[in-house]
């Protein structure tokens, strides 16, 4: 396993949804790469893995380069997680897998849980192409001025934002898109509070008001007007 980078995926909220190939890799590498220890140490904990941690986020990226480049020249390898699920998906890392690739180190996917494809697996929408926008502005004109360009493409467009601008993404979307626009809100994926809302934008939204969601979400809007 020397001189190598395994980028692995890991569950999204079901702790029973690693493979058996994450789980070899995250028990033999040299230290895992994660984004907060916190959320490492629980993860790992469920698996009674005990490995040395170094932190890898937006905030410490360039040091953390420095730091773990080294290491893998001289011969270690590493595993790179997320909070959860698949890194390097609206992820920080990118600079080190470019770092990598250049010191020709070898880089390993170790696939496995997405909520994207979750998400869409289980919508009921039949997609069989999707557009991926991701985030949003956290600013509310520059994120009216994004949905109002999005509102010209006749695809299914993917969103993940965070919990707490839920409903403040569907309330834009009602009023951009059209309320009478299909969308599938997927909830919760994979947890014990794991549901679907399926509907027009404007009764997702009031769904979601009047149950007072906050929880991680990936929105679907079915903008293909068939």
């Amino acid at each position: 396993m020397n001189d190598k980078l395994y980028i692995v995926s890991t569950p999204i909220g079901n702790y029973q949804d690693i493979t058996l190939r994450a789980l070899e890799v995250l028990r033999s590498v040299n230290f895992i790469i994660c984004e907060e220890f916190k959320e490492a140490r629980r993860l790992l904990s469920q698996y009674q893995i005990d490995k040395e941690l170094v932190t890898l986020n937006e905030h410490n990226e360039n040091e953390s380069v420095d730091e773990i480049l080294p290491r893998l020249t001289k011969g270690e390898s590493a595993a790179l997680i997320s909070d959860c699920g698949t890194p390097l998906f609206s992820d920080p890392g990118h600079l080190l897998l470019d770092l990598c690739l250049s010191h020709k180190i070898q880089v390993v996917p170790v696939p496995g849980a997405s909520s994207l494809l979750t998400a869409i697996m289980a919508s009921g929408l039949h997609l069989e192409k999707f557009y991926y926008y991701g985030w949003l502005s956290p600013k509310k004109e520059e994120r009216q001025k994004e949905l109002a360009k999005l509102r010209h493409l006749k695809e299914a467009i993917i969103f993940l934002d965070t919990p707490y601008r839920l409903k403040s993404l569907l309330s834009d979307a009602a009023k951009i898109f059209s309320k009478t626009t299909p969308a599938v809100l997927a909830y919760e994926l994979t947890s014990s509070n794991e549901k679907f809302y399926r509907g027009s934008i404007d009764e997702v939204l009031k769904t979601a008001e009047s149950k007072n969601l906050k929880g991680e979400f990936v929105l679907v809007v079915d903008n293909r007007g068939r």
